[in-house]
């Protein structure tokens, strides 16, 4: 129930969606004569769309998100196992195409690939079923092996969890295939931004992982100017949303312990 609500939730909340709900009711209340309706739909659309092209509302939230975690450096010497969130390959593309299809966050996965060799003792796990509401036939983890081979990652190796549709899942899920104990030394590798509701799920589910965020999106310093691309601010503004809004569901639904964790000292 937890998932489908947050994607319903979501198809509500992203400010594109909210944008284009907007001028849709603009349309309408322009048919109906609704003038004055009509004017503060038309105002409220113009703002939004002027604010989000031009501050970089977005870059800011991420940035903050991707800072919140840095690399644990030096990592231990002694890992028990190294564990990777899905989201690297669209599955349902890959079988259309008959060709692997991978997308902007490939740095989880060829770094996955490049920790298994420091750690060759390490047990792997690959996290990731299928995230995609009303579509559960097909399991991202399922159709990761190509690329995984080509990376020369020993197959036999790595756990495979097919079934989690989002991060609480990747958590609890995996901790069941591989219960880990307390005192072991796991590393979790995601991209940068969606680092810290992953520590939060991965702690309310009694598991101590260390950060090791990748596919950065923006710089360690950000300086601030102005935005010219409606698109481009929309996406990051959509994306920064999408993480707060998930760390603040996550939290209130029970489903993480902390609204906004940081590394223990």
């Amino acid at each position: 129930m937890f998932f489908y609500l947050s994607k319903v939730f979501w198809f509500f909340a992203d400010p594109g969606n909210i944008i284009l709900i907007a001028i849709l009711s603009a349309a309408f209340f322009a048919w109906i004569k609704w003038f004055n309706t009509l004017k503060i739909l038309i105002t409220f659309t113009a703002i939004s769309a002027a604010l989000v092209t031009l501050l970089p509302i977005g870059t800011v939230i991420i940035n903050h998100l991707e800072n919140r975690f840095p690399v644990v450096e030096p990592l231990p010497k002694n890992i028990e196992g190294i564990i990777v969130l899905g989201g690297v390959v669209d599955q349902y593309l890959t079988k259309d195409r008959k060709q692997i299809s991978i997308n902007s966050a490939a740095e989880r996965i060829t770094e996955f690939a490049r920790l298994s060799k420091v750690y060759p003792k390490a047990k792997l796990v690959y996290s990731g079923g299928s995230g995609i509401f009303g579509r559960q036939e097909l399991k991202e983890a399922d159709f990761v092996y190509p690329l995984l081979k080509a990376l020369d990652v020993n197959l036999d190796q790595i756990i495979f969890e097919n079934q989690s549709r989002n991060t609480t899942e990747n958590a609890s899920f995996s901790k069941k295939l591989v219960n880990p104990s307390k005192n072991q030394h796991w590393i979790i590798i995601t991209s940068a931004f969606h680092m810290p509701r992953a520590i939060a799920s991965f702690r309310h589910n009694k598991w101590n992982v260390l950060a090791y965020p990748v596919d950065y999106r923006t710089p360690s310093k950000i300086k601030f100017k102005l935005g010219l691309n409606f698109i481009s601010g929309l996406s990051s503004f959509s994306l920064a949303i999408h993480e707060c809004i998930g760390l603040v569901f996550y939290w209130l639904s029970g489903h993480t312990s902390e609204l906004y964790p940081k590394p223990k000292i």
